[in-house]
């Protein structure tokens, strides 16, 4: 490892410093939301808007994966831990409708109970 890389890593504090919350589905998988957003965050999400000739259904799509990938820490799938978010979103975008359901409802309730100043 050299000086700069050394360097970098003494600066840059983990990512799981933060608090998250474990949520299991019937399955065993495990969803890791972090319980807290940037308020640059919170802006951002407040301010998103769908295109004007966007359905609901577009609307809700953007919502759920901005969501996602803000809070989403961890997501154990069968075993296997998926971390980054390239590859959570992706999982998230092949998963199945109730899969889907679920991660929606999960998402939307954790940030309801924990994030009250998203306002949803």
């Amino acid at each position: 490892m050299g000086r700069r890389q050394r360097r970098r890593a003494q600066q840059t504090a983990p990512e799981s410093a933060a608090s998250s919350v474990e949520y299991p589905d019937a399955d065993g998988n495990v969803l890791s939301l972090r319980d807290t957003l940037t308020a640059g965050t919170v802006e951002r999400f407040r301010a998103l808007e769908s295109r004007p000739g966007a359905s609901f259904e577009d609307h809700e799509q953007r919502r759920l994966e901005f969501l996602f990938e803000r809070l989403v820490v961890r997501w154990e799938i069968a075993g296997l831990p998926l971390e980054g978010q390239a590859e959570l979103l992706g999982r998230l975008r092949m998963a199945d409708p109730q899969l889907r359901r679920w991660v929606r409802e999960t998402v939307t309730e954790h940030a309801r109970a924990r994030l009250p100043e998203l306002g949803i």
